[in-house]
């Protein structure tokens, strides 16, 4: 596989991050670069290293992760998401999620990273230098997901209290467009 290649699957990764990333971007009442690079560093380090993980993991396990990694991608997005809309419920644009410690971002960047693992899983197939790709993939992820961040928050600012719950249905449609497609229906 080629750095062109790479850079293309790197893109094409990133996108679920993108996503989430402008979700949260929903969510902020203010951005600055440090909490668009905290987002970015904790969805492109997990993109960077879930690949990692599934190429040591493929001889062992690889029938495993791809049976269930959509589902739990699907169902950790999927409570982050009914999440968000009943806090939209309950509160206005004062009431909004800004946190962006592990105990928030963690399953974030777990839930776009799993299918990352199976990417992995194929590169122990292919002839890849899996170091650079894991170095693209998570550098890409890094500036799609502060882009996102950005995007969101200027959305944000013009949909006001409706944030919270269109950041839900986002998240869970894409929990389910990832389930979906681990499924084989899309």
């Amino acid at each position: 596989m080629n750095l062109i290649a790479i850079f293309i699957l790197a893109l094409g990764l990133s996108m679920d991050a993108f996503a989430v990333a402008v979700v949260k971007g929903l969510d902020l009442k203010k951005v600055t670069l440090r909490g668009a690079l905290i987002v970015g560093l904790y969805f492109g380090v997990f993109q960077a290293l879930m690949p990692l993980i599934g190429y040591f993991a493929a001889t062992q396990f690889s029938d495993s992760i791809a049976s269930i990694g959509y589902w739990v991608a699907f169902a950790l997005l999927s409570i982050l998401g009914a999440r968000m809309i009943w806090k939209g419920f309950k509160g206005g644009p004062a009431n909004r999620e800004t946190s962006f410690g592990p105990k928030r971002m963690i399953p974030l960047a777990l839930a776009v990273g799993i299918d990352a693992m199976a990417v992995g899983v194929s590169f122990a197939f292919m002839e890849v230098d899996v170091l650079v790709a894991v170095l693209i993939i998570g550098a890409v992820t890094l500036l799609m997901s502060m882009v996102g961040v950005k995007l969101g928050h200027v959305f944000g600012e013009k949909i006001g209290s409706k944030a919270e719950l269109i950041g839900g249905l986002i998240l869970i449609t894409i929990g389910l467009i990832i389930l979906l497609e681990g499924l084989g229906v899309t």
